[in-house]
């Protein structure tokens, strides 16, 4: 069960990942449990468990990082925070380069609804540029009300998705309720953006170098050219 009192507002430390992280792991978006959405008003992009295996060690818990979707795919638009899915009869090879987005993820179980199959479910959260959707608390009288509203983005399901996993927020917990759930997840979300914010986790979702690079700078080129390559 969840602990009681007030959650650290950042994880990880301010110097940046930390073995063993940067983590890599990527696959198609599958089909999930069907909750994120429909129960939770959460949406997540599930990719296969299989590249867990190379990190057996890994705990279950909350995680954040950052992903990209084949753009050959699926064309984010920057300007207006979504983006549109390309049917797969009309993938072809883009010029656009895959754009960089902020994630909140969880790897295990869900204790609350006592999975079996240990899962991979990613909810991707908009740039840092944008406004906050998970800044205001859960609605205590209706935890899916519009007073909490998750990023969506149309579906894509089968495209290719890119993981980096770049630090670690909190175990996996049961909860009394639904509406603690959501507003567990909520804080999750809160969490992940704030250290992200942080500049040297920023430096993964920059979109252009800077003039003078800094310690690890080309460690972090390696892994946003990885996370650009479909």
């Amino acid at each position: 069960m969840r602990p009681d009192g007030p959650r650290d507002p950042v994880a990880g430390p301010d110097s940046g990942p930390e073995a063993p992280y940067p983590i890599r792991l990527s696959g198609p978006v599958i089909k999930g449990f069907g909750r994120g959405s429909k129960e939770l008003g959460i949406p997540t992009a599930n990719i296969p468990p299989d590249g867990l295996s190379a990190y057996p060690s890994l705990p279950t818990g909350v995680y954040y990082g950052v992903i990209t979707l084949d753009p050959a795919r699926f064309i984010y638009n920057t300007d207006e925070s979504t983006g549109q899915a390309i049917p797969s009869d009309a993938a072809a090879a883009s010029s656009v380069p895959a754009t960089i987005l902020p994630a909140v993820l969880s790897i295990g179980y869900n204790p609350f609804y006592k999975n079996e199959v240990k899962s991979i479910e990613i909810h991707i959260m908009p740039p840092l540029s944008s406004p906050s959707p998970t800044s205001l608390p859960v609605n205590s009288s209706d935890p899916l009300s519009p007073s909490t509203q998750f990023y969506k983005l149309p579906d894509f399901y089968s495209t290719t998705l890119k993981l980096l996993i770049l630090g670690y927020i909190r175990p996996e917990y049961d909860y009394v309720s639904l509406e603690a759930l959501v507003e567990d997840i909520r804080i999750d979300c809160e969490v992940a953006r704030q250290s992200l914010r942080r500049p040297a986790y920023a430096r993964y979702l920059a979109d252009e170098k800077e003039e003078k690079k800094e310690d690890g700078e080309d460690r972090v080129e390696e892994e946003r050219a990885w996370l650009r390559i479909f």
